[in-house]
C-alpha cells in the first residue's frame, strides 16, 4: 500500500531570490534519492516561503524494489580464479557488489572474458530507510550563500528552526543541528500560530489555517488577481515587472495588496529615478496613467492581513517619502557639477588595476568610436555625435543619484546631458551606449549610440581577453558574454557592414598602442572561438537547425549580417517542398567538395581538357562564379542557392563520364583545380556535407 510523504524544512527568513532554487532543489534531489533507492512513487509538488521550504511526495511504496541482475566485474586476466587465487580487484568487487566469489562466472563481451555474478537485492521497507536518506538529503543541499550557527558544522541557507517528516501519518525521526523531526509546523509569524499535520495530504490546509499560503503559484496568482482588482477600481496601469513580482511573491506568506501615495512635487523628477526608487528599495509597483506616465502613486503587498490596512499604507508613504526626498536632494545636487569636472573625478576611478582607470576606458573608446565612424563611413554629423557622445559617455558615474541607484547609468547622463545643454543625439546616445543592458532588451536606435555602444563593449571584451580574463564555464564575473551578445545584436539590427575580424583589430589597434600583456594574434584567435557561440545562440533563437548552423558556420561568420542570410536561405532550401529536390542538388555539391579538397594548384587549365563535359561544367560554373559572390555579399543567399543548383545537371554528367583520378598528373591535377574552384563558390554559401537529411 502506497503512503504519501512530507518533509518540511522550518527556517529563519530566507531571501527572497534564493527560496526558488531552493524549492526546485529539494525536490530535484528527492526525486533522485527515491529513484536510486529503488522506491516508486507518484507526483512530487514543492513549496516554499520565506519561512519554509517543503516537498509533498504522493503515493510512495511501502518497501524498496527487488533487485535481481547480473553484474560485470574486471576481465578474466585481472581477476585470476579458477585455477589461483582471486586477485584483490576481483576480492574488492566481490565486497563492492555484496555477493560471494564462489560464486562467479565468467562471460565472453568483445572476444575478452570478464567475471560476471549474479546480484540479488531484497527491498526493504521504505520507513526503515527514510530517516538516513532525508537527513542526508538535507545536509547535502547547496545555496548562493550558506550560513553556520552555534558549535554546528552544517552550512545551510539560515538556521534550521523546525522540522516535519511525516510518511503517512507517521513521524519518519531525524534530527539535524539538535532538531528533531515531528508533525508540528509552524504559521504565519504574526497571525498564525503551531499546529499539527496529521498527514501529508492536510499539509496546504493546515498552513492556509494559520495564514501561510504555501504554494508559491497560488500566492503569484492572488497579488496578481488583488493589483488587477486595484487597477480596474482605479483606472490605473499598474506597471507589474516579472522579476519584481518574483521577489514579492517570496516575500510574504500571506498577501495582501495595498495603495499608497507621494507628494506629487515629486514628479518634477525624471520618472525613472522615481520607478527605480520604489523597485529597488521599496519593492513597489509604480502607477502609471494609460499614456505611461507616472501618478503619485504605488502598491505595494502586505505579509498579512488587511487589518489597520490603512496604517499599513500611511507607513510605507513616510518611508517613500524620505526615499524620494534624498532623491530630490541628489538630483538638484547632481546639476550643479560640470560635465567637465565630473570627467576629471574619472581619473581617479580604477576601471581595472592592469587597464587603468575609467578615464582611461573612456580615451580608448573615443580612439575606437572614431576609427569605428571611418570604417564604417559615418555621415559628418552622426561621426560628431558619435565622437562627443563616446568623449562623455561615463561622466555621470561620480553623480550621487547614479552611486545611490548604479542602474541608472546612462539614464541619468542623458537627463543631465540634455540639461546641459548638449545635442540630443549626443544625449541620448550616452543612454543608448549601455544597451542592450540584458537579454531580450532592445539596442540603440541611433547611429550615434550604436557606434559607442560597439566602443564600450569591444574594448571590454578585448581589455579583458587582452590580459587574460576570458569566461570559463558559469564564470563570467565582467559580463563579456553579454556584451558580445550585445555587440552581434547591433550589428544585425542595424545591418551594419562590419566584419567582425575589423571591429577585433580596431581594438586590438588602440589596446596595442598602450601595451598588452598577451600577443593580439592570440587574443584575435581567442575572441573568434568566443564570438563563435554567441552567433550559434542567435541562429539558435531564430529556430535554424543545429546542422544548418553547423553547415554555414564552417565557412566562416566573420560577417554576421551574411551568415545569418545564408542560415535563413538555407533553411527554406532544406525544407518543405523543395527538400527532396535539394537533396540532390547537395550530393552533387558535396562530391564536388570532397574531390576538392586533395587538389594541390589552384590553376585551371582549359587547354586539358579531355572531355566535352569538362569544358561544359567549367564554363556553367564561370557563367555564375562572379554572380554568385555578388549575390552572398548582398545579403541574397537564396539567389546564390538557386545559381549553385543550377550547376547540379553538368557536375552530374561530369562525375559520369569523367574520372577525375586520371593517369596522367597533368590531366588529374587540372581536373581537381576545376573542382576546387567550384568549390570555392560552394563554400562562400555553407559547407553542405554538414547537413543532415
Amino acid at each position: 500500500m502506497a503512503k504519501d510523504l512530507l518533509l518540511e524544512i522550518g527556517l529563519e527568513e530566507v531571501p527572497a531570490r534564493f527560496v526558488r532554487g531552493a524549492m526546485n532543489q529539494l525536490k530535484e534531489k528527492t526525486a533522485k534519492w527515491l529513484e536510486s533507492s529503488r522506491i516508486a512513487h507518484g507526483e512530487i509538488e514543492a513549496y516554499g516561503t520565506p519561512r519554509r521550504i517543503a516537498v509533498l511526495v504522493r503515493a510512495v511504496e511501502e518497501k524498496q524494489a527487488d533487485v535481481h541482475e547480473e553484474v560485470k566485474g574486471p576481465s578474466r586476466k585481472i581477476a585470476g580464479g579458477e585455477n589461483g587465487e582471486w586477485s584483490k580487484a576481483a576480492l574488492g568487487f566481490a565486497r563492492s557488489q555484496g555477493v560471494d566469489p564462489k560464486d562467479f562466472f565468467f562471460k565472453e563481451v568483445g572476444g575478452v572474458e570478464y567475471v560476471y555474478a549474479n546480484k540479488s537485492s531484497i527491498g526493504t521497507a521504505t520507513a526503515d530507510v527514510l530517516p538516513e536518506g532525508l537527513t542526508s538529503l538535507i545536509t547535502s543541499m547547496s545555496f548562493p550563500k550558506n550560513m553556520r550557527w552555534g558549535s554546528y558544522d552544517l552550512r545551510f541557507v539560515r538556521p534550521i528552526k523546525w522540522l516535519v517528516a511525516l510518511f503517512g501519518d507517521e513521524v519518519v525521526p531525524l534530527e539535524i543541528t539538535a532538531v528533531r523531526s515531528g508533525r508540528t509546523t509552524r504559521g504565519h509569524r504574526f497571525l498564525g500560530a503551531e499546529t499539527d499535520i496529521p498527514s501529508p495530504a492536510d499539509y496546504v490546509a493546515r498552513l492556509k489555517e494559520q495564514h501561510v499560503i504555501a504554494d508559491a503559484a497560488e500566492r503569484e496568482a492572488l497579488i496578481v488577481a488583488q493589483i488587477d482588482a486595484l487597477s480596474a477600481e482605479k483606472g490605473w496601469h499598474i506597471a507589474v515587472k516579472e522579476d519584481l513580482l518574483e521577489e514579492v511573491v517570496f516575500l510574504v506568506e500571506y498577501p495582501n495588496a495595498l495603495f499608497g501615495s507621494f507628494d506629487e512635487s515629486f514628479l518634477n523628477i525624471p520618472q525613472d529615478v522615481l520607478i527605480t526608487s520604489m523597485r529597488e528599495h521599496q519593492r513597489y509597483f509604480p502607477v502609471l496613467d494609460g499614456n505611461g506616465k507616472l501618478l503619485p502613486y504605488f502598491v505595494t503587498v502586505r505579509n498579512g492581513d488587511r487589518t489597520s490596512i490603512e496604517n499599513v499604507a500611511k507607513g510605507n508613504e513616510k518611508v517613500l517619502r524620505a526615499r524620494l526626498s534624498d532623491a530630490k536632494f541628489f538630483y538638484a545636487e547632481d546639476q550643479k557639477l560640470a560635465i567637465g569636472d565630473a570627467l576629471a573625478k574619472l581619473e581617479t576611478i580604477v576601471y581595472h588595476e592592469e587597464l587603468g582607470t575609467v578615464a582611461d576606458k573612456v580615451r580608448r573608446i573615443v580612439e575606437t568610436t572614431g576609427k569605428l565612424a571611418a570604417a564604417l563611413a559615418l555621415g559628418a554629423q552622426d561621426a560628431a555625435d558619435a565622437a562627443r557622445a563616446a568623449a562623455i559617455c561615463k561622466f555621470d558615474l561620480v553623480t550621487q543619484m547614479v552611486y545611490e541607484f548604479p542602474e541608472l547609468q546612462g539614464i541619468m547622463g542623458e537627463d543631465y546631458a540634455r540639461k546641459a545643454g548638449e545635442r540630443e543625439a549626443v544625449a541620448r546616445a550616452i543612454n543608448e551606449h549601455y544597451q542592450p543592458r540584458f537579454a531580450g532588451d532592445r539596442a540603440p536606435a541611433s547611429v550615434a549610440g550604436a557606434i559607442v555602444s560597439l566602443a564600450d563593449k569591444i574594448d571590454t571584451i578585448v581589455g579583458c581577453f587582452s590580459i587574460g580574463i576570458i569566461p570559463t564555464g558559469s564564470q563570467d564575473p565582467y559580463a563579456l558574454r553579454r556584451q558580445a551578445a550585445g555587440i552581434v545584436q547591433i550589428v544585425l539590427s542595424h545591418g551594419l557592414k562590419l566584419p567582425l575580424g575589423t571591429l577585433f583589430d580596431l581594438s586590438l589597434e588602440v589596446h596595442a598602442a598602450r601595451g598588452m600583456k598577451r600577443d593580439a594574434a592570440d587574443v584575435r584567435k581567442d575572441l573568434y572561438e568566443f564570438f563563435a557561440l554567441r552567433v550559434k545562440n542567435v541562429l539558435t533563437e531564430q529556430s535554424v537547425r543545429y546542422d544548418v548552423i553547423d553547415a554555414v558556420m564552417a565557412v566562416g561568420y566573420n560577417d554576421l549580417r551574411q551568415t545569418v542570410d545564408r542560415a535563413a536561405a538555407l533553411t527554406a532550401a532544406a525544407a518543405g517542398e523543395r527538400r527532396e529536390e535539394f537533396k540532390t542538388v547537395v550530393d552533387a555539391l558535396n562530391r564536388v567538395c570532397n574531390l576538392a579538397a586533395k587538389a594541390t594548384s589552384g590553376d585551371v587549365k582549359p587547354a586539358l581538357f579531355a572531355e566535352a563535359v569538362e569544358g561544359e561544367l567549367y564554363g556553367a560554373w564561370t557563367s555564375v562564379r562572379d554572380e554568385i559572390a555578388s549575390l552572398v555579399s548582398q545579403g541574397e543567399a537564396d539567389a546564390a542557392i538557386v545559381k549553385l543548383s543550377a550547376l547540379k545537371d553538368p557536375i552530374n554528367a561530369y562525375f559520369d563520364r569523367v574520372m577525375v583520378m586520371a593517369e596522367d598528373e597533368a590531366v588529374r591535377a587540372n581536373r581537381l583545380a576545376t573542382l576546387a574552384s567550384i568549390a570555392g563558390s560552394v563554400t562562400q554559401v555553407a559547407d553542405f556535407s554538414k547537413l543532415v537529411w
